[in-house]
């Protein structure tokens, strides 16, 4: 009778023991799904800093949100984004830059080379994505290109420099010189304006350089350099971009044409040039952001991202004004546009 007594508790223990466990592994299997759940439902916050309100900076912000949202990242879902736009106003920038930090976003992103300079100036732990930043090495932002190694990874928008160079010859090979209109405040200009001499000595130009300090010098040098060059080259600059009306009303006056290294800048006026489509850079800025998020990638081990194709746009407004005739090879290939209105 005791064994048959001691054989009850036991089983009656067993069934206990297994009631209990199967609760906790119902109970732990609920609580995973919740997890999961909460974690789609979590919402993140991405840091945006802009160095200037112009169409080509513009357009990328508007792909970054675009690339973003094809993640799985939406405004008003998971997402919240913290938009700074710093008007080209260094202080500004730096002051942002310390404001989102302490806002403590997820991930960053600076859409030009100043505003992630800004960016990386405020930490060196969240995560910062370039948003058009032409050389960031040469900007002090990565080890290097291919192995960032740092917080800091992203998109470069270096255009094909020497390739525009050769187009501007092929569309005006009676030209003789030509002239280079940068920043001297943007190293990314000083880099670009250094391939734009090496190219234009290559097919046996003469240069002449022109460096403003800001958009109030514009008007004055197009209208020196409309004196004595053949056309002109503006590199990826920020500072010119945003006097691109001004340029192109200067340039037209003296006949002079302008090769932009962006495709916005030729709907404002520029002759032509071959650039990146600024939309596609802003969504692969918003696709490496995501990655980051998600947890798939890390800033120092992602190599930063550059095209290595572009787009051939010329203004066909501008090719008639220079009574130019489009090269037989370029008829099928190059994207025509027309001056936007209000512009020039």
């Amino acid at each position: 009778m005791k064994n048959k007594g001691l054989m009850y508790t036991v089983i009656a223990l067993g069934i206990i023991l297994v009631g209990f466990l199967g609760f906790q592994l119902l109970h732990n299997s609920k609580d995973n799904k919740e997890q999961t759940v909460n974690d789609k439902e979590k919402v993140l916050t991405v840091g945006v800093l802009q160095f200037v309100s112009h169409p080509a900076l513009d357009q990328i912000y508007e792909g970054v949100k675009e690339g973003l949202k094809e993640a799985g990242y939406e405004e008003g879902k998971n997402l919240k984004i913290n938009f700074q736009n710093g008007q080209a106003d260094q202080s500004k920038l730096d002051t942002m830059s310390k404001q989102l930090v302490s806002d403590q976003a997820d991930v960053l992103i600076g859409i030009a080379t100043p505003a992630a300079q800004a960016l990386a100036n405020a930490t060196t732990t969240i995560p910062i994505v370039l948003g058009a930043v032409t050389d960031p090495k040469g900007a002090g932002l990565v080890e290097s290109n291919e192995k960032p190694g740092g917080n800091i990874t992203g998109v470069s928008d270096q255009p094909p420099v020497a390739s525009i160079i050769e187009l501007a010859h092929k569309l005006l090979p009676a030209g003789k010189k030509v002239g280079l209109l940068y920043s001297s405040s943007e190293m990314n200009s000083k880099f670009q304006t250094g391939q734009a001499e090496t190219a234009a000595k290559k097919l046996g130009l003469t240069v002449e350089r022109k460096a403003v300090t800001s958009t109030n010098e514009v008007a004055q040098a197009v209208q020196v350099l409309s004196q004595s060059v053949d056309f002109i080259f503006i590199p990826n600059d920020n500072t010119v971009a945003n006097a691109m009306e001004t340029v192109t009303q200067e340039a037209d006056k003296n006949n002079i044409p302008v090769f932009p290294s962006v495709d916005t800048m030729v709907e404002q006026g520029g002759l032509a040039t071959i650039g990146i489509n600024q939309k596609e850079l802003g969504v692969k800025t918003g696709e490496m952001a995501a990655a980051i998020l998600a947890g798939k990638s890390k800033p120092q081990d992602t190599a930063v991202y550059t095209f290595t194709k572009g787009d051939t746009i010329i203004n066909e407004d501008q090719l008639a004004k220079f009574n130019l005739t489009l090269p037989a090879d370029l008829k099928d290939t190059a994207k025509l546009v027309q001056t936007a209105k209000g512009d020039n």
